[in-house]
């Protein structure tokens, strides 16, 4: 690190010394010997030729251009996290429908079987069997709610 200081601080010399070149006019011209002669302030009386010029004046507009830029930016950042959250309420939506499709149509296949006991529960919490006509009404109702729902 120690090696590398002189070097930066050489550098930072160089960009101080240089920057006021780089921003002015440079002018060229041939003077009475036949010689070019290169200078920062036109001669008089002798044509000259513009070489580098400083730099484009400041745009007066940049801070307000900027703060508009500023604004679009936040601004689509605001739409991609609303974006996302959309995404995401739609993706936990489908997951819920899939999850209650699934268990529909399992109760509805469970309500078809014969070989299996259903029960259902009386007013006061008592078990009480189910007989054919209640568990096809019962597995029709299911089926119903899938198509309604749309299930896929």
């Amino acid at each position: 690190m120690a090696r590398r200081l002189p070097m930066f601080a050489a550098a930072a010399l160089l960009a101080v010394a240089v920057s006021p070149l780089a921003t002015a006019a440079l002018y060229k011209w041939t003077d009475a010997n036949g010689r070019v002669v290169y200078s920062d302030q036109p001669p008089m009386g002798v044509k000259s030729e513009l070489v580098g010029a400083a730099a484009p004046p400041s745009n007066p507009d940049a801070l307000k251009e900027m703060a508009n830029k500023d604004a679009e930016l936040r601004k689509r950042q605001s739409d991609r996290v609303e974006e996302a959250n959309k995404s995401a309420k739609a993706r936990a939506d489908a997951q819920k429908l899939a999850t209650f499709c699934t268990q529909a149509r399992a109760q509805a296949q469970g309500m078809r079987r014969t070989d299996v006991a259903m029960y259902r529960l009386n007013e006061k919490g008592d078990r009480v069997p189910m007989d054919e006509a209640a568990r096809k009404a019962e597995a029709e109702r299911l089926d119903a709610m899938v198509k309604e729902q749309k299930c896929p």
